[in-house]
């Protein structure tokens, strides 16, 4: 059985699939860092977030997950929403 990095390391010998991995850390994991790094300065738990956005806490895990998987991307409105549950403003920039 291979471990966790034996495995990375033979998947990312695909060029496609190196090619997808490094678009994601580049594009994506430092909004989801942005976003876990928010919450945990907030010092609130998925389930306290949901409760202020008026949802559930599995939505509140998708929306977390939703940027690395790359499957749903979450609108504006609720990344507002996320935001100010943990009294924050969203903040778009281009660069």
């Amino acid at each position: 059985m291979l471990t966790h990095a034996e495995l990375k390391a033979k998947m990312l010998e695909n060029p496609a699939v190196r090619s997808e991995y490094e678009r994601i850390e580049r594009d994506e994991m430092p909004m989801l860092d942005a976003i876990l790094q928010a919450r945990h300065e907030a010092g609130m738990t998925q389930a306290e977030v949901a409760e202020r956005m008026g949802t559930k806490a599995p939505a509140v895990a998708r929306l977390e997950s939703a940027l690395v998987s790359g499957k749903h991307s979450p609108s504006i409105a609720t990344l507002r929403k996320y935001a100010a549950a943990m009294g924050k403003r969203l903040e778009l920039r281009f660069v």
